[in-house]
């Protein structure tokens, strides 16, 4: 889950972008950070992949945010799993984060924790998961490395962000209050700790929220665009994406108000020791609750309630 927090501000801080006079600006300094993937996993989705048109179009879409790390012995596996549904004629937003510990099934593998999915097939099985577990289409990607998190919080000086849990990880303490978070370091201890909290994930979920708006708070501020260079230089190859410089222009041309309406969803389970492995179980009851609130929000079909399927299979 460390980069929860960059990889949201990334998306943020394009949509909050456009209500300020930068946006053509930050529009050209995207485009030298953002990747954009030549292979390319979602080819063959319900719609083409110019969210542009899209959006324009007023058609619901779809991201999953991917956070991890990866090094030169293996590809790693995600720490962080976000979805988001963007919904135009509504003029909202909903961000899903997914425990990386969830038991599910992977395609062509057996159950094992969701964040694994990434290890077994990288972005394009990470999406087929997420896909078959949730039951929606995902049409756009956002994966961001470990070192991206730290490069942004150091470029923008820190964040100060509210803390309700005194504690100490990663050789530094957090006091209850306000907290100054001035050093990539010290902000990826803040919202990497998790067994000190006892609301476990979704405590470190709170505070990965928090300084999501803390960051993107600070990046609208004219003193804070100052620094967009040095903030995309830095996340430079950390990020890779399906998204194109088109699709961002139509984001902070056309999209500013769904940033003002954006509601946090839940998944809530329990823990669960299978051979000695820890797992965060998801009773189906809650998945489908949840699945269903993103495909209406997506103007997907109903799902048929008596076998957990969608009435239209191709709707995913």
């Amino acid at each position: 889950m460390k980069k929860a927090a960059t990889i949201g501000a990334v998306i943020l801080i394009i949509l909050f972008c456009g209500t300020t006079g930068y946006a053509f600006y930050v529009y050209h300094s995207v485009h030298n950070a953002i990747k954009k993937e030549s292979n390319d996993p979602l080819k063959n989705q319900r719609f083409n992949k110019d969210l542009g048109k899209n959006l324009q179009e007023d058609k619901p879409v779809s991201f999953l945010l991917l956070g991890g790390d990866e090094r030169q012995s293996d590809s790693g596996r995600t720490d962080t799993m976000v979805v988001v549904t963007v919904n135009p004629k509504q003029k909202s937003m909903k961000m899903l984060s997914i425990p990386r510990d969830t038991l599910t099934a992977i395609p062509g593998h057996k159950q094992d924790k969701i964040n694994a999915a990434y290890a077994y097939g990288g972005v394009e099985l990470s999406v087929k998961t997420v896909e078959r577990m949730l039951k929606i289409p995902i049409d756009y990607y956002i994966k961001l490395n470990m070192d991206g998190f730290k490069d942004l919080i150091d470029a923008i000086g820190g964040v100060t962000v509210s803390n309700d849990l005194p504690f100490s990880f990663g050789g530094y303490h957090f006091k209850k209050g306000m907290v100054n978070l001035n050093t990539g370091d010290k902000a990826l201890a803040f919202i990497r700790m998790r067994k000190q909290d006892p609301n476990g994930d979704f405590g470190r979920e709170e505070r990965q929220r928090k300084v999501i708006a803390a960051v993107a708070k600070k990046e609208i501020n004219l003193s804070g665009l100052k620094n967009l260079p040095n903030i995309l230089g830095a996340l430079g190859s950390n990020v890779k994406t399906n998204l194109t410089l088109n699709d961002l222009e139509m984001i902070i041309k056309d999209n500013k108000s769904v940033s003002k309406n954006i509601q946090t969803l839940h998944l809530k389970g329990e823990e669960k020791i299978i051979n000695g492995v820890w797992y965060y179980d998801i009773p189906n009851d809650e998945l489908n609750s949840v699945s269903d609130e993103l495909r209406s929000h997506l103007d997907l079909p109903e799902r048929d309630n008596q076998d957990g399927n969608q009435k239209n299979p191709q709707g995913c």
